[in-house]
């Protein structure tokens, strides 16, 4: 089941416990989009694992494949399909990963 979830309440939280909840909603983020999209290998441990295995660098590629992904979903929808990916590689690269997972969020709450 996907859910809607509160982008500055998930910030919030994210600053207030030094990152904790954001490596949860990471996770269920990522889960959550494999699943709209109806991609099940696309999923949020896997892409933890390979992103603290890297030392964070996997977590660019992620950001591409997320606006991939989230695109593929906005088309399975029936909705115009904004691919994103480049924005989120960008604003990865120059550490608003943050930022990337809060504009994910709000196109996942668009199609819930």
């Amino acid at each position: 089941m996907v859910n809607h979830r509160g982008v500055g309440t998930a910030v919030v939280l994210t600053l207030i416990t030094c990152g904790i909840y954001g490596i949860y909603w990471f996770v269920v983020l990522t889960d959550e989009v494999g699943r709209l999209s109806g991609d099940s290998s696309f999923n949020g441990f896997k892409h933890l694992l390979l992103t603290l295995i890297t030392c964070g660098i996997w977590s660019i590629v992620w950001s591409y494949q997320i606006g991939k992904q989230v695109a593929e979903a906005q088309r399975a929808n029936g909705r115009i399909s904004n691919d994103n990916s480049v924005l989120y590689i960008i604003l990865s690269i120059f550490g608003f990963s943050i930022v990337t997972i809060a504009l994910v969020q709000s196109d996942v709450n668009q199609m819930v």
